[in-house]
């Protein structure tokens, strides 16, 4: 019994063949801003370990007000609708690449944030599809993209103070096509519109103040017009983003895709790393999940001046230890406290003087070791 948070599973791309228990759960973030540490842990960790616990009591201690947004690093699934096993709704067996293992709804409950969603015109509706030239074929559609959609309506509805940002990969043609299928799964309630919306690298708002005003929505599309039309905002006006990729997980190498500014710009405020091969590959992944992820993560570092707000994976499982979600726990503790891990932020403290915790380990969500240094970010042994 691995325990709340943790699953069984192996790893035989890094010769791991003995299952092990690995994390499957990411700290929450939003949640602690308007609720009591005594209740928080009676709410969601009544059954967990101490060392999780830890982390989110002193997340809450520490930001109680809440950061402006920018300032958090959120999980985010590339292509989080391409799933494995997914029902064909058009009856047409399915010929495509597949990115996840488990719904939308189980991507949310998880801790997952961020969804890269291509959507496209299909049977006079909006579908996602894993395609390609920009048409949806019956061979590589999915689903409505609307059925989607109503599991993060769902999900914000239950959840007052989760934040949730959407990024399209857009071929929605149709007048109005998008803002059809917002209204029609309940979410313009929730959106977060381009006119408050930063300009030139300015921080955000509060968590608190988004979450207080219900702006928990944040849209951002692949094509410019929709900005004009539609209020949607044009993804590469507000985010900076490297390649995507077999480019974007070289070794020593961070570089911005072409339609995105130079990862170092002011001139916006948001940052998203993607981390995952140009083809999706299910076993390797929990390889990918590891020591190299670090190494990537301080290569992009290096480059932006900054950490991701945002780090995009495939399969994001599956790890030989504490993986992606150890990854964000440190991100968010270098851009919140300044130090290895969330778990290390002090109330009150001065950026950088850490509580001497153990620090997550992407090899082993249970033997830890301990750190509190903060430069570069470090695989723990």
């Amino acid at each position: 019994d691995c325990g709340s948070g943790l699953y069984c599973a192996s790893c035989p791309a890094v010769g791991q063949y003995q299952p092990i228990c690995i994390r499957g759960q990411a700290t929450p973030l939003t949640s602690i801003v308007s609720t009591s540490s005594s209740d928080y842990k009676s709410r969601y960790f009544s059954n967990t370990n101490l060392d999780t616990f830890l982390i989110v009591s002193l997340l809450f201690l520490a930001k109680v007000n809440g950061l402006p947004y920018n300032r958090y690093s959120w999980l985010t699934t590339h292509n989080a609708f391409s799933i494995l096993n997914e029902q064909s709704f058009t009856g047409t067996p399915r010929v495509t690449f597949y990115n996840q293992e488990d719904t939308v709804t189980n991507q949310l409950n998880n801790g997952v944030r961020g969804f890269m969603l291509d959507m496209y015109d299909f049977l006079e509706d909006v579908w996602l599809c894993h395609s390609f030239g920009g048409q949806c074929y019956n061979f590589t559609a999915f689903e409505p993209a609307v059925n989607t959609l109503r599991e993060i309506e769902a999900f914000l509805s239950s959840n007052p103070t989760e934040i949730v940002t959407i990024f399209i990969e857009d071929y929605v043609h149709a007048s109005k096509g998008l803002t059809k299928v917002f209204n029609e799964a309940g979410l313009s309630k929730y959106w977060f519109p381009v006119s408050k919306m930063p300009k030139n690298g300015e921080d955000w708002p509060t968590v608190t103040d988004m979450a207080a005003n219900n702006l928990r929505l944040l849209v951002f599309s692949s094509m410019s017009s929709k900005e004009a039309t539609e209020g949607i905002a044009y993804q590469w006006r507000y985010v900076v983003e490297n390649e995507p990729g077999d480019s974007g997980i070289r070794l020593g190498s961070c570089s911005n895709r072409k339609e995105s500014a130079p990862l170092n710009s002011n001139a916006a405020s948001l940052f998203l790393q993607n981390y995952f091969p140009t083809i999706p590959d299910e076993s390797g992944t929990c390889k990918d999940h590891s020591a190299t992820l670090i190494q990537i993560l301080n290569a992009c570092y290096q480059a932006a001046g900054k950490v991701p707000n945002y780090l995009a994976v495939n399969f994001y499982m599956r790890s030989d230890g504490g993986g992606v979600f150890d990854a964000v726990d440190r991100l968010n503790g270098r851009s919140l406290c300044g130090c290895n891990t969330v778990a290390a932020c002090q109330a009150g403290a001065a950026n950088g003087v850490c509580k001497n915790v153990p620090v997550p380990s992407l090899s082993s969500p249970i033997a830890r070791g301990s750190s509190t240094s903060t430069q570069p970010l470090q695989a723990s042994q």
